[in-house]
């Protein structure tokens, strides 16, 4: 269908997914499904799950590893939050929570098979998927992705023109950053090329 506005169908579906309860038991602050998509989308980014800030505010990498996002996308915050150009679709939706060990949970393994394919038949204008962390590429690369993270985000051209993979840019990601200076000078250029081809 495309257009401008988001049809009828994916709205109710929207719905439907922001009052998803089947997790809620496990959820320490309780559900808040954070997501933004329009069928006019040109790229659809699929990162983890909400942190604090991101539940708090119910807007989708609304905190410090949203502005590394967006500064390795070079783009600003208005053309990021563009729904009908960029969809945002975590792996789990609602924030999981702490693990004793530091950090976040990862994401509910409820979500994506419940949603992401229902979504995915409304997003048939997307030219790039942005998987972001390991979580997203461990499901849509499936076998084709590396022994590690590094690996698989190393040979990111392999993925195209479908996918290009990225690591999660949270604080952790500062000193892999420093290790692997290709990600800079190679994979930045390639990406924000080929955010530009996607959004047109």
């Amino acid at each position: 269908m495309g257009g401008d506005e988001p049809s009828g169908a994916l709205d109710t579906l929207l719905a439907e997914v922001r009052a998803c309860r089947i997790c809620a038991e496990h959820l320490p602050l309780g559900p808040r499904p954070v997501l933004r998509m329009a069928e006019s989308a040109r790229l659809l980014i699929i990162g983890q799950a909400p942190g604090t800030k991101v539940h708090e505010t119910g807007v989708p990498w609304n905190d410090p590893s949203g502005d590394r996002l967006r500064e390795w996308l070079a783009m600003d915050r208005e053309t990021f939050y563009d729904e009908k150009r960029i969809a945002i679709m975590p792996m789990g939706f609602c924030y999981p929570g702490r693990n004793p060990r530091g950090g976040d949970n990862p994401p509910r393994p409820e979500c994506a098979p419940a949603w992401h394919a229902k979504l995915l038949d409304h997003l048939t204008n997307v030219r790039l998927t942005l998987l972001v962390g390991t979580y997203a590429q461990a499901c849509y690369l499936d076998t084709r992705r590396k022994r590690t993270m590094t690996e698989t985000v190393r040979v990111w051209p392999e993925y195209g023109p479908e996918f290009l993979p990225l690591p999660h840019p949270s604080w952790r990601t500062t000193g892999w950053l420093k290790r692997n200076p290709w990600f800079e000078t190679e994979l930045l250029p390639d990406l924000r090329a080929r955010v530009a081809e996607a959004l047109g």
